[in-house]
């Protein structure tokens, strides 16, 4: 189908902050990158995202730096503002409640995923569907409302098996909708096709199942 994609400004805390936007027309979602900034490879997730019938509203949420290693990445991460990262999060997403209806999904990556995880936490009649990409954090798991969908690996080395275990199993304990899949012999970022982790095979596999939760939950079933 046919898109429309802008570049935005959003004002947070009055500051300008950018924020990419890619129509489908149809329901909102939220995607929240992981700790390199808001690179090319998230952009384009949203198109991909949005020609499946969403709204997707990407904030970037690394000032306008995006980095390649590690190490940059972890320079960037001791040199955050989380109030103002938060911040951004929940202006993005009344931004994106007044472009579309009705409760939105959020996607996150890593870092974006435990962001996720604080919003779906914090309003949680507003997110109805979320889907985690190899990240965590810990929250008031009971507070969750939305339908959960989670992308792990079975040996992460940044996001241990154990937390992400537990995760899930306060989702159940607390009777969240969540479901969790697990991908053998995968990295941490496997769907980052800009990664050296990349694995086709499981991205290809997790994106198939993302469609299909965001589809059931958010344009129920179409």
């Amino acid at each position: 189908m046919s898109i429309q994609t802008s570049d935005l400004q959003l004002n947070v805390n009055g500051k300008q902050v950018y924020a990419y936007l890619a129509d489908g027309k149809g329901p909102g979602i939220l995607l929240l990158h992981a700790w390199w900034g808001l690179k090319p490879f998230f952009k384009q997730t949203c198109n991909r995202i949005a020609e499946q019938g969403f709204t997707v509203l990407a904030p970037d949420l690394r000032d306008g730096q995006v980095v390649k290693t590690i190490d940059e990445a972890k320079a960037l991460m001791e040199k955050s503002d989380g109030d103002f990262i938060g911040a951004t999060v929940f202006t993005a997403k009344g931004h994106l409640q007044t472009l579309t209806q009705g409760k939105i999904g959020v996607i996150g990556f890593s870092m974006g995923a435990a962001w996720s995880l604080i919003l779906a936490t914090s309003v949680p009649e507003q997110v109805g569907a979320m889907v985690l990409f190899y990240g965590n954090e810990s929250v008031d798991y009971g507070k969750v409302t939305a339908k959960v969908m989670g992308h792990y690996s079975d040996n992460d080395e940044w996001e241990p098996n154990e937390f992400v275990d537990n995760t899930f199993a306060e989702f159940k304990k607390a009777g969240v909708d969540a479901t969790l899949h697990i991908y053998p012999g995968v990295a941490h970022w496997f769907v980052e096709e800009d990664r050296p982790e990349y694995d086709s095979a499981a991205a290809q596999l997790a994106w198939e199942r993302t469609y299909e939760f965001l589809t059931s939950v958010l344009q129920g079933g179409r």
